[in-house]
C-alpha cells in the first residue's frame, strides 16, 4: 500500500506543486489549507508523513503547535517543515520538536523529493520493527499444559464474550499481558485499539495526563488513554500503582464512561472496556492503605491467576520448543535442539518467569550452537548458581556413600517429579519404577507431594 503524505500549508499554488511532485511518485495525498483544517484532517487519520508550514492563519509558530499534536499521537511519524520566514533559530526550534526535517522556501525540489523518500522509509522501517517484534514477543498463543495454564485457557474463551472488568494477577514475566491480548482478539472490540498503560513506568505526576488527556492553553489537544482506547480495551498494567489521588477519579470513568481532560471543562464518553493486571498482592495493598477498596471491587469482577513458571515446570519444554521454533523462523536463524530434560531448566527458580526463559532461548539462538553439549553448556553458564559446582562436589565429597547415593536419589527423584507436574504415574513410568516402590522411595527420601 502506498505512503500517505499530508500537505498543510496555506498558499493554494505550494499546495498544489507538492501535491503534483509527490503523486508523480506513486505517494498519495491529502491537503489542508490552515490550521483548523489541518486538525480535522489528523485526527480524522494520521498521515505516514506530514509536510507542514511553519505559518499559517492562526499564528506565527502554528506549524510547530501541528508537528507537536502529531507526535503526541504517534511519535515516529515523520514530520518535514517548510518555511518562508526561516531563520536558525526556527529550524532548531522545529528539529528540537520532533521534526523530521527543515526546509526553506523556495525549495528545491529534488531535495525536497529526496526528504520525502527518506521519511516514507524511516517510517515504514520502525512500523517492520514493530511488526516484528510484535510476531516474537506478542504472541496470541498460550503455551502450556499445567492445570493453571488449562483454567485460563478455559478463562479466556468465557471471559472474551463479556464486557465485565478483568483482573490479572501473576508475577513479573508471567504473560499478563498476553493474556489480555487474548482476550481482545477474540472479543467483539477486536477491531476496536488495544492501549496498555503501564503504571510502573509513569511519572507520579504525569498519570493523569497519559491516562485523561490535557487540553493545552494553545487549543491543542494530547489524547489521553482512555480516549485512545475508546471502543476497544484498556490494559492498566501495574495498577497498583495508580496514585491514591487518580484512583478516585477513575471510579468515576468505571461508573458513568467519561472523564475531563486535564485543563478540559466538558464531559468527554467513552465506550471502553478496562483490564487491570498486577504483580502485587492487592489485598496487602489495601491493608497498606496504598489501594481503594472499593475500586478495586469495581476492577475485580472477574479475577484471572498465573502461577509462577517454577510451580508449572511441565510448561517448559512446550515452551521452548515454541520459543525455538518462532525465534529460528522469524530471525531467520539455522534451528537448534534443547535436551528439554536438561537438570538446570527444571530445577532453576526462574524468577523472570517466561519471559526470562524466551531470552534464553533468544540467547542460545543467536550463539548459534552446533550441538546439544554446547546448548547445554550455555543454559549451565547462564542459570546455574554461583560456586554450584564446587559446592555440590564438597558437600558430596563430605558424606558416606549412602548419604550420598541418598542426595542424589532425592535431587533426581524431585526434579522427575517436577518434570512432570507432580504426577506420580508418569514420574514412575519414566524412572522405570512400579507407583507404589516409588511412593515408598519419596517418603523414604523425605520428598514431599508436589501436588
Amino acid at each position: 500500500m502506498a505512503a500517505e503524505i499530508l500537505i498543510i500549508d496555506d498558499n493554494p499554488d505550494i499546495r498544489s506543486i507538492l501535491q503534483d511532485l509527490i503523486s508523480d511518485e506513486g505517494y498519495k495525498t491529502r491537503v489542508a489549507a490552515n490550521y483548523n483544517q489541518a486538525l480535522a484532517e489528523i485526527d480524522k487519520k494520521l498521515p505516514d508523513v506530514a509536510i507542514i508550514d511553519v505559518k499559517l492563519d492562526k499564528g506565527d509558530n502554528d506549524g510547530i503547535e501541528l508537528l507537536s499534536h502529531i507526535k503526541s499521537k504517534n511519535k515516529d511519524i515523520p514530520v518535514i517543515i517548510i518555511s518562508g520566514h526561516a531563520n536558525i533559530e526556527m529550524a532548531v526550534k522545529s528539529l528540537k520538536s520532533g521534526a523530521f526535517e527543515f526546509i526553506q522556501k523556495p525549495f528545491d525540489q529534488e531535495r525536497l523529493m529526496n526528504f520525502v523518500k527518506r521519511a516514507v522509509e524511516n517510517f515504514n522501517l520502525k512500523n517492520q520493527n514493530k511488526e516484528l517484534s510484535t510476531k516474537l514477543f506478542h504472541s496470541f498463543e498460550l503455551i502450556g499444559s499445567s492445570s493453571n495454564i488449562e483454567k485460563i485457557k478455559d478463562q479466556i474463551q468465557k471471559l472474551s464474550l463479556s464486557e465485565s472488568r478483568i483482573f490479572i494477577n501473576g508475577p513479573t514475566g508471567s504473560g499478563k499481558e498476553l493474556i489480555a491480548r487474548k482476550i481482545h482478539k477474540l472479543s467483539v472490540r477486536s477491531n476496536g485499539p488495544f492501549v496498555i498503560l503501564n503504571g510502573a513506568l509513569l511519572d507520579v505526576k504525569k498519570y493523569e495526563q497519559e491516562l485523561f488527556g490535557e487540553e493545552k492553553t494553545n487549543g491543542s489537544i494530547s489524547y489521553g488513554a482512555l480516549e485512545k482506547a475508546s471502543e476497544g480495551i484498556l490494559l492498566i498494567d501495574e495498577v497498583s500503582e495508580i496514585p491514591l489521588e487518580t484512583q478516585s477519579k477513575i471510579l468515576r470513568v468505571l461508573t458513568d464512561q467519561k472523564f475531563k481532560r486535564i485543563n478540559g471543562d466538558h464531559d468527554i464518553k467513552v465506550n471502553v472496556r478496562i483490564i487491570c493486571s498486577s504483580t502485587k498482592d492487592i489485598n496487602n495493598e489495601i491493608q497498606l492503605g496504598n489501594f481503594r477498596e472499593d475500586l478495586f471491587h469495581r476492577l475485580n469482577v472477574f479475577q484471572i491467576n498465573i502461577d509462577h513458571l517454577k510451580n508449572r515446570t511441565q510448561d517448559i519444554p512446550l515452551l521452548i520448543n515454541y520459543f525455538s521454533e518462532k525465534i529460528s523462523h522469524n530471525y531467520n536463524l539455522k534451528k537448534f535442539n534443547i535436551d528439554t530434560n536438561n537438570h538446570y531448566l527444571i530445577n532453576y527458580d526462574w524468577p523472570g518467569n517466561v519471559r526470562e526463559l524466551r531470552n534464553l532461548i533468544e540467547r542460545i539462538a543467536i550463539l548459534g550452537p552446533d550441538s546439544i553439549d554446547k546448548v547445554s553448556s550455555i543454559i549451565k553458564e547462564s542459570l546455574k548458581r554461583p560456586n554450584e559446582d564446587n559446592y555440590n562436589l564438597q558437600n558430596s565429597l563430605s558424606v558416606p556413600l549412602k548419604e550420598a547415593r541418598e542426595n542424589f536419589e532425592k535431587e533426581y527423584l524431585t526434579t522427575q517429579l517436577k518434570k512432570f507436574g507432580g504426577n506420580i504415574s508418569k514420574t514412575a513410568e519414566f524412572v522405570g519404577m512400579e507407583r507404589s516402590a516409588l511412593h515408598r522411595k519419596l517418603k523414604g527420601l523425605g520428598v514431599k507431594d508436589l501436588n
